[in-house]
């Protein structure tokens, strides 16, 4: 499980996003976009209603301290391909109870809002860091909490495990996690080296990565994110999207000489046989030749 956590100023901004996905140019493509994101609400903590009537209340609340900038916590918990399935939604809940415990908001307000726009199953949390006694929830150190935080819930689910940040562990879980780091650069480097050796272009490396279970972010550069969303530039395992296109060129370059050996083999062959048929056919005309006639 992958742990997000951003601290904002505006719930108007964010709730907008999560009801209604990023803004469009027309009211047809907010709709397509809405359609997309499949939004379900699945929880509220001390406030209710649609996505105005939210941002209404919260803004309320928040002004009780006018003093913090920032009032709004958003969280996203994002589940592994493999955890399909394996929580209900009171289990979302209760794990959410215990994020609000963990970030002292359990009092606040809050509404948790589950997405399937992806291939694996993800939740929000938008919270007002703002209580109804004007205290100010903590965002200090929030992004080790959060990352602890999905640790802890892997173990207790019995989750997919995934690494956390090298500089929110201690000095031994360092050298543990760089050895795991190790084995999947070398996994995703052969996994590369036989995509290349079987592609022509780099959108069949892109497909060939995508069906070993590799999410591939193709742009300007290449990046590969495995089935435990760990992430890896191409060049931070010596493929930038540079040298495969080299190296696709290279292995094109060798087919194409493979090819041509073969070819030159293969006539060769056939001028072996022209001439071993040849010789068997003037051979035949010489014994036809002097072979006495029969009753002469």
């Amino acid at each position: 499980m992958i742990g997000k956590v951003v601290t904002g100023k505006s719930f108007r901004g964010v709730l907008h996003y999560l009801f209604e996905g990023r803004r469009q140019e027309s009211k047809e493509l907010q709709m397509q976009e809405l359609e997309k994101k499949q939004v379900e609400v699945i929880a509220y903590n001390q406030c209710f209603g649609t996505r105005l009537e939210l941002v209404r209340e919260m803004i309320e609340v928040a002004k009780l301290n006018p003093d913090q900038s920032k009032p709004v916590f958003h969280f996203s918990l994002s589940f592994a391909h493999s955890d399909a399935g394996k929580l209900g939604l009171q289990d979302k809940i209760d794990m959410v109870e215990k994020l609000a415990e963990k970030f002292d908001f359990k009092d606040h307000q809050y509404v948790v809002v589950a997405h399937k726009d992806t291939d694996h199953e993800h939740l929000h949390i938008v919270a007002n860091r703002i209580g109804f006694d004007g205290k100010t929830a903590s965002d200090s150190n929030s992004y080790k909490h959060v990352a602890e935080f999905a640790r802890r819930m892997e173990l207790e689910y019995k989750l997919e495990r995934v690494l956390s940040p090298n500089k929110f562990l201690k000095p031994e879980q360092r050298v543990a996690q760089s050895q795991r780091l190790d084995n999947r650069k070398e996994a995703l480097k052969k996994h590369l080296q036989a995509a290349i050796k079987q592609s022509k272009h780099v959108q069949q490396v892109k497909k060939y990565m995508e069906q070993r279970g590799y999410e591939v972010d193709l742009g300007r550069g290449i990046a590969f994110t495995d089935a435990q969303h760990v992430r890896f530039k191409g060049s931070q395992v010596g493929y930038a999207l540079m040298d495969i296109e080299k190296k696709l060129k290279q292995e094109q370059q060798l087919r194409q000489h493979q090819e041509q050996n073969r070819q030159a083999q293969l006539l060769r062959q056939q001028q072996e046989e022209l001439k071993k048929q040849q010789q068997q056919e003037k051979e035949q005309q010489q014994v036809q030749q002097y072979t006495p006639s029969i009753g002469r």
